[in-house]
C-alpha cells in the first residue's frame, strides 16, 4: 500500500512539473492576501491550500475561503487532466508552494505546527519531491 502512494504522489509531483501549475499565485497577489501573508497571519499547508495562524477575522476567513476555493478548481482541473486525484495534486502543489516561502512567512510542517520560514529550506512532508 506504501508503495502504491508513493508511486501516486510520485506521478503528481510529475504531473506539476510538466505543467508548471500549481496555484493561481497571480491572482493570489492582492493587498489583502500580500498583507496578511507578511504579518504571518496566513500560511501555507502541508495539504496546498492557504491555512489561518492564530486568531481569525470575518475578512481573513473570506480571503483564506477565497483563495482556497480558487486554489481547489485549479487542483481539481490538473488533476483530472493528468490522471491524478485531488488530493494527489493538492498535496504535491503544497510541497511546492512551501519550498517557495520566503524567509519571515509562516508554512505548516509535517506534525502540523506552524513554523517561520527561516534562510533554511523549511521542513516538508517526507513525500515531497
Amino acid at each position: 500500500m506504501t508503495m502504491i502512494r508513493n508511486t501516486l504522489i510520485t506521478a503528481a509531483a510529475g504531473f506539476v512539473a510538466l505543467t508548471g501549475v500549481i496555484a493561481p499565485a497571480q491572482a493570489q497577489r492582492d493587498p489583502a492576501y500580500a498583507a496578511a501573508r507578511a504579518n504571518g497571519s496566513i500560511g501555507e499547508q502541508t495539504d496546498g491550500y492557504i491555512g489561518i495562524v492564530g486568531a481569525t477575522t470575518p475578512q481573513l476567513q473570506t480571503l483564506v475561503n477565497d483563495i482556497n476555493i480558487r486554489r481547489r478548481a485549479v487542483y481539481a482541473a490538473k488533476a483530472q487532466e493528468n490522471g491524478a486525484t485531488l488530493e494527489q495534486y493538492a498535496t504535491t502543489a503544497g510541497c511546492q508552494a512551501i519550498a517557495r516561502t520566503s524567509a519571515g512567512e509562516k508554512y505548516q510542517a509535517p506534525d502540523g505546527s506552524w513554523q517561520t520560514r527561516t534562510a533554511a529550506p523549511p521542513e516538508r512532508l517526507g513525500i515531497c519531491p
